[in-house]
């Protein structure tokens, strides 16, 4: 079914419930405390190491805490399990550890949960699947029960950010027991949620941690559950939202979101987020689309695409084109001196008839989010001649397919874990890493150095070169940032951020 065929019966659809909503009563969800929510992804693990999907991060941020914690109001970085940090040479950060903190299995927590998580997490052979986000750490040592030594393998300033972010903390007893399989089946936790009920590819219920430490930068949830449904449909969680079976749904299509403003029982808020979105290019030696190893199909496919079109019709308010494979408040994101690509059909089939392929081509494309995004690119490359099969998949299976070297183009988003550096997105795709189809090796050993080096001047500099390669040889598209249109009930107080966390230990009842 095509995607103008689904708004359409989406349009019919909320026409009829419409009516039926006008005078509905009091929300269950305010009513019981209990704040239902609902996700078109579900993670493959709950443990925050062994997923890297969005619904991942949230959960991770919940049940989990983390050293440090970054306020998105200021960014000021503030103690969360660590009370304090020094920096000790440009390779050892030291940590004072916070007293008086239990798991939500009692444990209580103390160096030992730092340096085991630590350590296991950053060893190769036990496999975490977001490898980036702790592949630079060498080791974590216990000075005392409430201190703790980490190293760095090379220095790397991005640290804090990272330890402020996606890296939680596991109790130590709990977890070397029963392993990341056994923290997702019954996940155990510091925050200020803890899990309840979990049913793997369904739903996760979270509900209100009554002994989470006061001291908290995060706040005390005053939501006393979380109930998670996880619904691949959108046009399901549409119709749920609307007949009040759920209170809170986020990204949610710009068409439908402006329909929804209309029912009076609902809030739709929307901003711009860290998340990018882009299409890979597999220009790799063996590639499955031998024709993307010329440089000239690559930029007849940037030229085919009218991003400024898509932001304003499609994506929505809050986003903008981007011209470089990072989100521009990133520190190092930049794109001075890069090509730029504007929209242009002509040049685009141009481009092809000299690579041989004036009769056009056929490619695969694969994606797993934001459908209709994805058809509106398709339409704009079949009409230069690119014909495209899509491939429509849950995260996991496309990143198998990428990193098994099967994908051709890919339509992917990248939140960065919301490290607000460039460390956390450009690397991961042109880094010599699992998903990276392009290998050159200029570029990765540009990113390493910018990675590695305590200058930021030399970062820098060393992000703009190899941001500026990435974008002339065209090795991928770049898209436009991506924003969130949040539906939720009305009676729900809530803040969209930038780093598309919603934190519903901060949400209350009107």
């Amino acid at each position: 079914m095509s995607f103008t065929r689904k708004a359409t019966l989406f349009s019919l659809a909320s026409t009829a419930l419409l009516s039926s909503v006008l005078t509905a009563p009091a929300l269950a969800g305010k009513a019981e405390n209990t704040i239902r929510f609902a996700y078109d992804q579900a993670p493959e693990n709950v443990d925050p190491f062994f997923n890297n999907v969005r619904i991942g991060v949230i959960i991770g941020q919940h049940v989990w805490d983390t050293l440090v914690y970054r306020d998105p109001n200021t960014n000021e970085y503030k103690g969360q399990l660590a009370t304090a940090w020094r920096q000790i040479d440009d390779r050892t950060i030291e940590f004072d550890l916070r007293q008086g903190v239990k798991f939500h299995n009692g444990e209580e927590f103390d160096a030992d949960d730092v340096v085991y998580t630590l350590n296991f997490v950053s060893k190769p052979e036990n496999k975490v699947v977001t490898q980036n986000n702790v592949s630079w750490i060498e080791k974590a040592e216990k000075l005392d029960k409430y201190k703790v030594r980490l190293t760095t393998k090379q220095v790397f300033p991005a640290a804090i950010e990272y330890l402020a972010g996606p890296v939680v903390i596991h109790p130590n007893e709990y977890y070397e027991k029963v392993g990341p399989k056994g923290q997702n089946d019954k996940p155990v936790g510091s925050g200020p949620y803890k899990v309840t009920n979990y049913v793997p590819g369904k739903s996760i219920t979270l509900e209100k941690n009554p002994d989470y430490f006061k001291d908290s930068p995060k706040a005390q949830p005053k939501i006393g559950k979380i109930e998670i449904r996880f619904i691949p449909d959108r046009q399901t969680q549409m119709a749920e939202v609307i007949s009040n079976g759920i209170d809170f749904i986020m990204h949610v299509p710009k068409d439908q979101a402006e329909q929804l403003e209309a029912v009076p029982t609902l809030q739709v808020v929307s901003g711009e987020t860290m998340r990018i979105v882009f299409m890979q290019m597999n220009t790799l030696e063996n590639t499955p689309a031998p024709a993307l190893k010329d440089e000239r199909v690559r930029k007849a496919i940037i030229h085919a695409i009218d991003r400024e079109s898509m932001v304003k019709s499609i994506v929505g308010a809050g986003s903008r084109v981007i011209h470089t494979i990072c989100f521009p408040s990133q520190f190092g994101c930049t794109d001075e001196g890069a090509t730029r690509y504007p929209y242009d059909p002509a040049k685009a089939k141009q481009l092809l008839s000299e690579a041989g392929f004036a009769n056009g081509l056929q490619l695969d494309i694969l994606a797993y989010r934001e459908r209709n995004q994805t058809e509106a690119l398709i339409g704009y490359l079949q009409a230069v001649g690119i014909k495209t099969n899509l491939r429509f998949l849950q995260y996991a299976a496309m990143r198998e397919q990428v990193a098994s070297n099967k994908a051709m183009l890919t339509h992917q988003t990248w939140g960065s874990f919301s490290v607000n550096d460039v460390s956390a997105a450009t690397p991961n795709y042109f880094a010599f890493r699992s998903e990276d189809i392009t290998r050159d090796p200029q570029v990765r050993d540009l990113l390493g150095k910018g990675d590695n080096s305590v200058d930021p001047e030399v970062r820098k500099e060393a992000y703009k070169s190899a941001l500026k390669i990435i974008a002339d040889k065209a090795y991928a598209v770049p898209l436009y940032s991506l924003p969130v249109y949040y539906v939720a009930t009305a009676d729900l107080n809530f803040k969209a951020y930038p780093d598309e966390m919603p934190r519903f230990w901060e949400m209350t009842w009107k």
